[in-house]
């Protein structure tokens, strides 16, 4: 069975996947297991580094987590304009169009902070009864 990670190190690369991709990848070279690791900021709120990365719009950290093979999610899909798969996972369950992600931000927001990368999405989730 594998170590655990340390706390301060997760905490560390979820923090930084907020904005700082050359320490995003200098963390992901030294411990490859943060890849879907998940930082638990309070009561209960999640995140991963790319959750972090979807909220925040950049997608270039988002990108290069899912190059490494990180688990795409609802939220980084909004953001990343992949139509798609937000059709196809809010068609199964409607009730996924009012999701909160980290930090309870509404999936609507990080549609939009994709820009015009998910303005498709944007107009999907603003027409869809």
């Amino acid at each position: 069975m594998a170590d655990s990670l340390k706390p301060e190190l997760i905490q560390e690369f979820v923090g930084k996947a907020h904005g700082d991709l050359e320490v995003v990848q200098r963390l992901l070279g030294q411990e490859p297991g943060l890849l879907n690791a998940a930082w638990d900021w309070g009561g209960g709120d999640w995140e991963t580094a790319l959750g972090a990365a979807a909220h925040m719009g950049r997608i270039d950290i988002a990108n290069y987590l899912l190059e490494q093979g990180a688990s795409i999610d609802l939220f980084a899909a909004a953001m990343l304009g992949k139509l798609e798969i937000v059709k196809a996972m809010i068609n199964d369950n409607p009730n996924l169009k009012n999701a909160r992600g980290p930090h309870t931000i509404p999936l609507m927001q990080h549609a939009k902070a994709g820009g015009d990368e998910a303005k498709s999405v944007v107009e999907f989730l603003e027409s869809f009864s």
